[in-house]
């Protein structure tokens, strides 16, 4: 099992115009090659200008092969040019990560 954890900080005051930029052009079409995310939500406390979602794989291999299929789609392309264009993110951070020997995810 692995976990892409990816935080996205956007500019002051434009969180709520980013989300719902995303959730008309790009959720769709991500969850069409990744699946459900086991996480997507705003921050609430610190960094309030950020979010997080976390998506599963199988492991390293799947991850690759779901991302290359994303990153291929037309309509995926179509929503990167147009979150560019908006500019309303700053940052990006990215971890994966696998679950501890005595934990035992739920799936």
């Amino acid at each position: 099992m692995l976990y892409d954890h990816r935080t996205y900080c956007c500019r002051p005051g434009t969180i709520k115009k980013h989300l719902a930029l995303y959730g008309e052009h790009g959720f769709d079409v991500q969850r069409r090659h990744l699946g459900e995310p086991v996480v997507y939500g705003a921050v609430e406390t610190g960094d309030v200008n950020s979010y997080v979602h976390i998506w599963c794989y199988a492991d390293a291999a799947d991850r690759a092969a779901k991302r290359a299929a994303l990153a291929a789609d037309p309509e995926w392309q179509a929503y990167l040019k147009i979150s560019a264009d908006a500019g309303y993110l700053v940052s990006q951070v990215n971890q994966l990560l696998g679950p501890v020997p005595f934990f035992t995810p739920k799936g």
